[in-house]
């Protein structure tokens, strides 16, 4: 049986036992609070409940680092739309320990995708398409870094407003524990 018929098989039994009920809200989040964090899969469950989140309390987004790699990317605006029009009033950046992106390096992801069949042309087209890969599939030094350039990114965007607190934490991945690596207020 392949994952998604697994899903499929899964899902019907859940929406026949009405299960879903208990996750009923609206689209706004209830501590207006926007969150970025890593899509590690140790986070899925331990990150809400180590923070202390239900269904329905945060807007959460979640990508490679928690990384904000471009200002005018999806993430940006999914932090944008969030604040302007689902009423989030505060943005945290969450970092973790032992991510995958700490020292990431382009040419292991690039020789990966070569080995899965991505051809030199394709590469040479994107180099001369003004795709600077090496930017772009990098990690950061330090998770603290990756971090605090987030934070830099989305408190200095020109269409965030200025009443918005933007903090920036650290999670260990074991046992979910937090630090501050940016207090969003002391601004």
């Amino acid at each position: 049986m392949s994952i998604i018929s697994e899903i499929l098989d899964h899902n019907r039994s859940f929406t026949q036992r009405k299960e879903y009920e208990e996750f009923r809200t609206d689209q706004f989040p209830n501590k207006r609070l926007v969150v970025l964090s890593c899509m590690d899969t140790r986070l899925v469950e331990l990150l809400p409940r180590a923070m202390g989140f239900r269904n329905g309390d945060v807007k959460m987004v979640k990508n490679a680092g928690a990384i904000v790699s471009h200002p005018f990317g999806s993430v940006m605006r999914s932090i944008l739309l969030a604040i302007y029009e689902l009423n989030a009033a505060e943005v945290v950046v969450v970092g973790h320990s032992g991510c995958g992106m700490t020292g990431l390096s382009c040419e292991q992801v690039i020789d990966k995708a070569r080995a899965r069949g991505v051809s030199e042309d394709v590469l040479a087209t994107l180099a001369h398409a003004g795709i600077n890969l090496k930017q772009w599939l990098t990690g950061f030094a330090s998770v603290e870094d990756g971090v605090r350039e987030s934070v830099g990114v989305i408190r200095n965007h020109p269409l965030i407003p200025r009443d918005v607190p933007v903090h920036g934490l650290m999670m260990d991945s074991e046992s979910g524990a937090l630090k501050t690596i940016v207090d969003g207020y002391g601004r």
